[in-house]
């Protein structure tokens, strides 16, 4: 799984699960339960991943929604 977008903003994830959702990407979101280890302040960062099959295809819908300034750089940089 590549890392699509990493954030502690819970409008951004929710839009970003919507789109993807809507767009049959399949998707795994991650560190869910972590704001219940660090007393629901919001502090730690969530994170959205897709199949590499689907990364660019993920990657374009965030680009066209205006949210390309969101994702993640790591796996642009192989």
């Amino acid at each position: 799984m590549i890392e699509l977008i990493k954030t502690n903003n819970a409008v951004t994830l929710s839009y970003v699960e919507a789109l993807l959702r809507d767009s049959a990407i399949p998707f795994q979101s991650l560190d869910l339960n972590m704001s219940t280890l660090e007393g629901s302040l919001g502090i730690l960062p969530r994170r959205i991943l897709v199949d590499p099959d689907h990364e660019d295809r993920a990657r374009r819908l965030l680009d066209d929604a205006g949210l390309g300034h969101e994702t993640s750089d790591r796996a642009r940089k192989r």
